[in-house]
């Protein structure tokens, strides 16, 4: 049964159109992936059915008591609260009427088990940026909402609480609309995708089934477009010949044919048009002509920064072919390596050797190339109207169309462009000098899967050697042939891919999401009042939060065999482990529930 039902919307914003005559249905339990190109309107169409935006036309149909849950790209959490009361004041907030005393603070304990919490009583203002998304969609479930709405939940995480919100994505409930641009996650969290998008003639394309099986049938999708504008280019070249022919053959009778004709025309112009706006960057590096093998070898290298050793004793060979992904924890020192070898940064210890003439082009995360007051136009070409790339020389306003701009925005200050249009700007300004090394810093921030998706063509294509940040899994394993991962205290490693890299993490104790200064612990909600008990009952509510942590425990183990690659190829074992495993989840599930049953009798008391 229908959730939600969206019919024939339509947006404008700044006189544009974002959509017209756009609808969607969401049903119980769809987890669904909302993707598009930058500017089409996904988190516009997400706010629209969370019903904090109204749109220009068209309804949105509600079933009757469903309750429907927002997580917007930016978090407005109350600075003042602890993570405990800020989850207790969302539980109330999205309550459908009054609660029973104890409610509030037994759905936020469980919430913070969850989310990965030691302490209830962490202050929201001392936490970090992946543990405060955690809170806002925590937040955004504590209420047990039938729809969850979730707008890049993923944008500046590191690969670890990526790791951890893919599982606890995969763990919910809820059915949930999700707008991300990490395609593994897609993949694994996600049954459905729906693309918004004006190339299509319903201004988007919904498939059923994980993201691979989206590629597959979007390729076909647009093979279709394509051969009904060919189709119908024919028969409008066999029309204009006919119109062509001179009065005589537009006699009165054939006039029906002429409007035809038009119509035709008019059709071929639409199709055309609509085909016409998937504008794709069109990103290709150009390698030196450098015939030295070895480009940059650092040895030994230690870099201690704000008194805290990042890596002690690094080791790193560059050479043209070289590949090489740096992955870590946010502020384990992988912007801090990328300089080192670059030669902007002195390490303390060690040296860093760069081949003669080194050229190389960096793409810094807060693109600090750009000279925020300079105009798009002089931006892509400093000096003239006329940009040259390679040995071809194209005007401005082409070059500028080939990542996606358009005319009208040449004489734009960068400061004033999005994101994706200033990274597009930088890469276009990248691609007009020859390098040996590419350093790109975390190029995928604020970019859409289309251009995220000719960035790796170019990556994979480009002949010299790529030093590579990202928290993008799918880039960093398509890309690059070598990782190092920093710990952040010192250590570092060497692993094949980001899958071995993360499997290390997860053996790894949970990090304190806020270590500055001890915390007192967290007092027992005073709603509980086990005297209301019988003992045995009081014992088991006693000892239930142990029990859920050896419960999940186990089920984290299963898990863990079912990523090993000896059990995905033993189809029997595989079975045995799956259905162990999806036992240990029913036992947490029911642990869960035998714990807010015997809280809710002791606060009735």
């Amino acid at each position: 049964m229908a959730l939600l039902t969206a019919r024939d919307l339509v947006k404008t914003h700044a006189g544009r159109t974002l959509f017209d005559g756009l609808s969607i249905t969401l049903h119980d339990n769809q987890h669904v992936a909302l993707i598009g190109p930058n500017g089409a309107g996904k988190s516009t169409l997400l706010r629209i059915l969370a019903g904090v935006e109204e749109p220009d036309g068209g309804t949105v149909e509600r079933r009757r008591g469903v309750r429907v849950s927002y997580v917007p790209q930016d978090d407005a959490l109350p600075e003042g609260g602890t993570v405990e009361t800020v989850l207790c004041a969302a539980a109330v907030t999205t309550a459908d009427g009054p609660m029973p005393e104890h409610e509030p603070s037994l759905r936020a304990r469980k919430m913070l088990r969850r989310l990965g919490f030691d302490q209830g009583s962490t202050p929201v203002g001392r936490l970090s940026g992946g543990w405060r998304k955690r809170l806002a969609i925590g937040c955004g479930l504590v209420g047990e909402p039938d729809l969850l709405l979730v707008d890049e939940p993923t944008n500046h995480l590191d690969l670890s609480a990526i790791q951890w919100l893919e599982e606890f994505l995969d763990r919910t409930s809820s059915a949930f609309v999700l707008i991300s641009h990490d395609r593994y996650l897609l993949e694994q969290v996600t049954d459905r995708v729906v693309e918004v998008n004006p190339v299509y003639p319903a201004g988007s394309l919904s498939i059923d089934g994980p993201y691979s099986r989206f590629l597959e049938e979007r390729v076909a999708q647009m093979a279709l477009q394509d051969a009904r504008r060919q189709a119908l280019a024919n028969e409008v070249r066999r029309e204009v010949e006919w119109l062509r022919r001179g009065p005589k053959a537009r006699s009165s009778k054939a006039r029906y044919r002429i409007t035809a004709a038009h119509r035709k025309i008019e059709g071929l112009s639409e199709t055309t048009r609509r085909l016409q706006q998937d504008n794709v960057p069109a990103v290709d590096f150009t390698a030196g002509g450098r015939r030295t093998h070895d480009l940059i070898r650092a040895t030994g290298v230690d870099l201690t920064l704000g008194g805290r050793l990042l890596f002690a004793g690094l080791d790193v060979h560059v050479h043209r072919g070289t590949k090489l992904g740096i992955v870590g924890d946010n502020a384990s020192g992988k912007t801090s390596l990328l300089h080192v070898l670059a030669g902007d940064l002195k390490p303390d210890a060690g040296a860093v050797q760069q081949a003669t003439g080194l050229t190389t082009a960096l793409f810094d995360q807060h693109r600090r190339q750009l000279d925020p007051t300079a105009s798009l136009r002089r931006t892509l070409a400093p000096n003239g109207d006329t940009v040259t790339y390679g040995h071809r020389t194209s005007h401005v306003a082409a070059w500028a169309k080939q990542f996606g701009f358009h005319v009208d925005q040449l004489d734009t200050p960068i400061d004033r462009l999005s994101g994706g249009e200033q990274a597009r700007a930088l890469m276009a300004t990248m691609m007009r000098q020859t390098a040996d090394v590419l350093l790109l810093d975390e190029p995928t921030n604020d970019l859409d899967l289309p251009s995220i998706e000719t960035l790796e063509s170019a990556l994979v294509g480009f002949s010299g050697a790529v030093v590579l940040i990202t928290h993008d899994r799918h880039l960093l394993d398509r890309v690059c042939n070598q990782i190092i991962g920093l710990d952040g205290d010192g250590a570092w490693a060497r692993y094949g891919s980001t899958y071995h890299w993360m499997e290390r993490e997860k053996r790894k104790p949970t990090r304190d999401p806020a270590p500055a200064t001890p915390l007192p612990e967290r007092k027992p909600a005073p709603s509980v009042r086990p005297s209301a008990l019988t003992y045995h009952e009081r014992r088991e509510l006693e000892s239930m939060e142990e029990r859920i942590l050896a419960a999940e425990g186990d089920a984290d183990k299963l898990q863990e065999q079912l990523e090993d690659p000896s059990v995905m190829t033993d189809a029997e074992r595989l079975h045995d482990v799956f259905s162990a495993h999806h036992e240990a989840r029913e036992r947490v599930r029911r642990l869960y529930n035998r714990w807010e049953e015997l809280a809710a009798r002791a606060g009735d008391s």
